[in-house]
């Protein structure tokens, strides 16, 4: 497993790494399991702890609902900086994308691709000399058709995170061919209800590619 004792693990991204986390900071305690939120970054915490008790590693989330990588930016000292992770796992361009679909009157809520892009690679660039460790987790749909115009758009954004990751030797998670695989057996409203907010089926599906990345599985 990549993951060092005594690392600091952070997770930053959108309202599927927030789940409901405390503020400012979520984190697995064991006062106050709840903080962590409850979707895949508490999963993640959990089997960390269970499987691998000896290296101690504290799990902490800034997932924040509703952002794009325009707002990861725009608090990424506060959020990251400040918080100095040794490892850090960023999952980021759902809403970037989805804006472009439901929001299409006001395509000023979007982010476009290139923009998106360029963001994401100069928070990697000036964060990852700083990292013991960086794991890039693509944006996904729940949605078995590539044909699919969201969807194919959603693999678009994916596709850039897997180049900025082999710049930046980063970990590449491919969530949505983990998401692939799922809906080999099961039709997208048995996961989540909007194709995008998955249940506990599909943030156990992002916690075991996280794990997969990082050794842990």
């Amino acid at each position: 497993m990549r993951i060092e004792a005594n690392s600091n693990l952070l997770f930053i991204g959108d309202s599927i790494t927030d789940c409901g986390r405390a503020r400012p900071v979520g984190e697995a305690n064991p006062w106050s399991w709840g903080d962590i939120g409850s979707g895949y970054v508490r999963d993640v915490a959990a089997i960390l702890g269970a499987a691998y008790p000896e290296r101690q590693i504290r799990v902490r989330s800034v997932g924040s609902s509703g952002n794009t990588v325009r707002d990861l930016a725009a608090r990424w000292k506060s959020d990251v900086t400040d918080l100095a992770p040794e490892w850090l796992c960023v999952m980021i361009g759902i809403n970037d994308v989805w804006r472009q679909f439901d929001a299409p009157l006001a395509p000023e809520r979007a982010v476009p691709l290139a923009e998106y892009s360029e963001t994401l690679w100069s928070l990697c660039h000036r964060t990852r000399p700083k990292l013991k460790g960086l794991v890039l987790m693509t944006p996904f749909m729940i949605e078995a058709n590539p044909d699919d115009a969201m969807r194919a758009r959603m693999d678009e954004y994916g596709a850039a995170v897997h180049e900025i990751a082999e710049e930046f030797e980063a970990i590449f998670v491919d969530t949505q061919a983990a998401f692939n695989a799922l809906l080999a057996h099961n039709h997208p409203a048995s996961i989540a209800w909007d194709r995008i907010h998955p249940g506990p089926v599909g943030h156990m599906t992002l916690a075991r590619a996280f794990l997969r990345g990082v050794g842990a599985l």
